[in-house]
């Protein structure tokens, strides 16, 4: 970042047999939190808690060197979760474990820095996770933001091999609730 790099793209994929995080048998754990790939609970009890360390150490180094206002950090995946658990076979363990399946309704997602407004909670779903009842967005209205951001015109087309306009996002907005503080 320091070196003028307008995007960096980290993956936390699977922490497991690295240093002295053990391997957990019952899955193959990846995020990918279907109940055939792993037993959602156990898997939390390790990855949550890196998680944890190294979303906040990156949030504090950033605010520590000043770089804050420059880099915008967006912690996502490409979609949501069930609201409710499935209870299926691990594809391993052959045994009845708990799992989420894809859930594009609603989602959580973290952004921090960019010099936004930031510390607050932006929309709402219903009591039990599953439809949005306030403020809804689409991933396109957080990659307008991300666009804006990096000074990229989100409204920009680009020609398909016909000559015709192929818009870089067809809709979404830049999220207004994060515009950078003047």
């Amino acid at each position: 970042v320091e070196r003028g790099v307008p995007w960096v793209t980290v993956v936390m994929e699977n922490p497991y047999g690295v240093g002295s995080i053990p391997w957990i048998k019952e899955g193959v754990y990846n995020w990918d939190s279907h109940a055939v790939n792993c037993h959602i609970f156990k898997d939390a009890k390790v990855r949550f808690p890196l998680y944890d360390q190294v979303i906040t150490a990156m949030i504090e180094d950033l605010y520590a060197r000043g770089l804050d206002k420059r880099v915008l950090l967006v912690v996502t995946g490409e979609f949501g979760r069930t609201p409710r658990l499935t209870v299926r076979p691990g594809s391993r363990t052959k045994v009845d474990q708990p799992g989420r399946d894809h859930w594009p309704r609603a989602m959580s997602l973290l952004v921090s820095g960019g010099g936004m407004r930031t510390g607050q909670v932006i929309g709402a779903t219903n009591a039990k996770g599953e439809e949005p009842v306030e403020r809804a967005m689409t991933p396109n209205d957080l990659w307008a933001t991300v666009y804006e951001h990096l000074g990229v015109d989100y409204t920009h087309e680009f020609p398909d091999h016909a000559g015709r306009p192929m818009p870089m996002l067809p809709f979404g907005e830049p999220i207004p609730e994060l515009a950078p503080v003047t």
